[in-house]
């Protein structure tokens, strides 16, 4: 499972409306290799479902999942931050053995 936190959940609502996503549209993460810690996060809007893909909807935000990246990210919270460092949705990775400082990339 992948959940949204109360933060996350108003950030993602205020760029639907600002992108005009259509009604359907969902949040879709995943993972990549690459990053100073040898994977890296991906995220961006959907509206098409693939097969194999795995579906969570958490506070009204659905977030869809490939199987491959679900091994990686399962129990993973998306939360806001609106820190110094930089403001944006942030991963909550449990299976995160190491990230880097920038907190977007990671291993297991």
């Amino acid at each position: 499972m992948i959940t949204v936190s109360a933060k996350a959940k108003e950030y993602l609502g205020q760029l639907m409306v600002e992108k005009h996503t259509a009604p359907e549209t969902f949040l879709r993460v995943g993972i990549k290799g690459g990053g100073c810690s040898g994977l890296e996060y991906q995220m961006s809007f959907d509206t098409e479902q693939k097969p194999g893909d795995e579906v969570f909807e958490d506070k009204g935000i659905k977030v869809v999942v490939d199987m491959k990246s679900l091994l990686y990210l399962y129990g993973t919270e998306l939360d806001y931050s609106g820190g110094l460092n930089g403001k944006g949705l942030v991963f909550k990775n449990p299976n995160a053995t190491r990230t880097c400082s920038c907190g977007e990339s990671f291993a297991v």
